[in-house]
């Protein structure tokens, strides 16, 4: 994502990242003292802000002070913006580990809400999985964590349920990462109790809004949205172009606030974790997370622009 997006941002002439919206009328979530809009957890009335930080692909260094250096930097100003959420796996390579060594300066453990996942069969392998995500995360909690991919739900849902109970864990779910997945989540989300799933979502990829975001809602499981640039398709689409002046109705200052700005617009959705891995990043994102959220009709407004391109 790094190419198109800095071709994006360095060729649009979109306003500053720090643009101010002086006078707005308050949006209809709640809003820290950050500004950051938050929404709640259904299953407790937690809320949480609604932009996070998807560590896949980006925090898969190697483990070393030089190149945990940025992304150290983006974890820190994510959270002195006001972020919390940091979602991980133990399948993103090193990530857990370059998580762990991050959060454990600076008393960041505290302040963030961790996110992990169990993507091994078998309950044995699962649980032994899930082990080595607390010893590689360096913590006795972690907040949430979820069936990736739905891989033997039964056997890993098991097992998370008696975290829970213990207390190792605050809340769990599931995962897909496309749409091929849906039918399978929604059967899942049919007939257990999750607190969260994690589904694909985007301005150019709308599937999941048809039955799976309105089961969330109605089952009242939050959602968390992964790859909400659409994998730096948004990015590629809009290469070259202006932001359209329309935008600055929902107080969006530049392209990746008005494809996340999309995504939190439909009321189900709880948290969209693009993958940042620098804090000017960080700074555009959670932009986003601030001002007005487009409604019904700005958001058909978009879908038309995007499909149009």
């Amino acid at each position: 994502m790094d190419l198109s997006r800095r071709a994006v941002l360095a060729g649009a002439g979109l306003l500053p990242l720090s643009v101010a919206w002086p006078g707005r009328p308050a949006i209809a979530d709640s809003a820290t003292s950050t500004g950051l809009l938050r929404r709640p957890i259904p299953s407790s009335g937690e809320t949480l802000p609604v932009i996070g930080i998807g560590t896949s692909r980006r925090y898969e260094v190697e483990p070393t002070p030089e190149k945990i250096a940025p992304l150290r930097e983006a974890v820190q100003r994510f959270v002195s913006l006001g972020g919390r959420v940091i979602d991980t796996a133990p399948s993103y390579g090193t990530a857990e580990d370059v998580l762990g060594l991050i959060l454990g300066q600076d008393g960041l453990r505290e302040k963030v809400f961790l996110c992990s996942k169990v993507g091994t069969p078998g309950r044995e392998a699962g649980a032994a999985e899930i082990a080595r995500s607390f010893q590689r995360l360096k913590t006795t909690v972690i907040d949430l964590i979820a069936v990736h991919n739905l891989i033997d739900p039964d056997a890993n849902l098991a097992t998370l349920r008696g975290l829970k109970a213990e207390g190792k864990i605050r809340y769990l779910g599931a995962t897909v990462w496309r749409d091929s997945q849906l039918a399978d989540l929604e059967a899942l989300m049919a007939r257990e109790t999750l607190d969260f799933i994690q589904v694909n979502y985007a301005l150019d990829d709308r599937g999941a809004a048809a039955r799976i975001l309105p089961l969330a809602k109605a089952r009242g499981m939050a959602v968390m949205v992964n790859v909400p640039f659409g994998r730096d398709r948004l990015f590629k689409a809009v290469q070259g172009r202006e932001l359209p002046p329309w935008a600055a109705e929902f107080d969006c200052a530049t392209w990746p606030q008005f494809f996340l700005k999309y995504v939190l617009g439909h009321e189900a959705v709880t948290c969209p974790i693009p993958g940042m891995a620098k804090a000017a990043y960080v700074e555009d994102n959670l932009g986003a997370a601030r001002g007005r959220l487009p409604d019904a009709a700005q958001r058909t407004r978009m879908e038309a622009f995007v499909d149009a391109l």
